[in-house]
């Protein structure tokens, strides 16, 4: 909306400038899916969106910048991932439903953001803590919802009362992550992208129920 988008030195863009600023992003978002993010340039993406350099930092400090602008987004639509936890019953054939469902939709936000999450996975691997604190705020939607669905099963007598509700639902969510992020190279050992959900929906039933999900 204009009025809530400004320029490097302060000054709020008006609509021609937010649609500007809007196809910078639009065009970095589609070269690091093509090219490693560090040979992504300035006159690069400034040429790809049809503008120069000067118009790229009027808006961004520098490529980084505009990386950090596209992961915010892209976290904010992470933090919806706890919506296909929270409040789900885990009995039954309702739990693993639940179970496929989260697995599902790591999967799905993780094919569709593939590309800004491998930047921000080596920022985060580097110790940048900008990058490590959007990796976390997708991943901690998750977890907390999980934990509490952990606490429930131990109240029942389902999951071992000493074991972490939170070791357990983070554990879940880091695996979750992992194998999303590496969705392709399970053809290398003879995986087919048919059998991840299956197998992964298995394992979180498991971990949250105690118990294999029912046929």
């Amino acid at each position: 909306m204009t009025g809530q988008v400004r320029t490097v030195d302060g000054r709020v863009a008006g609509r021609r400038g937010q649609a500007t600023r809007q196809k910078l992003l639009d065009c970095l978002g589609e070269m690091l899916s093509t090219s490693p993010y560090r040979d992504v340039k300035v006159i690069d993406v400034a040429r790809k969106a049809g503008t120069s350099p000067a118009t790229f930092y009027q808006y961004f400090p520098d490529v980084e910048g505009a990386v950090l602008e596209l992961a915010e987004e892209m976290a904010k639509e992470g933090a919806t991932l706890t919506d296909l936890v929270a409040d789900r019953s885990w009995a039954g054939k309702s739990g693993a439903a639940a179970a496929e469902d989260l697995v599902e939709g790591f999967l799905s936000f993780w094919r569709k953001h593939d590309a800004i999450l491998r930047v921000v996975d080596l920022g985060a691997a580097e110790g940048d803590k900008r990058f490590y604190k959007i990796r976390m705020k997708i991943l901690n939607s998750v977890t907390n919802s999980l934990t509490e669905a952990v606490k429930e099963q131990q109240a029942k007598g389902r999951i071992d009362e000493d074991l972490n509700p939170g070791a357990i639902a983070g554990s879940l969510v880091a695996m979750l992550a992992a194998v999303a992020a590496h969705q392709k190279g399970f053809q290398s050992w003879g995986v087919k992208q048919a059998d991840l959900k299956p197998s992964l929906t298995w394992l979180v039933h498991l971990g949250i129920t105690g118990r294999k999900p029912p046929k």
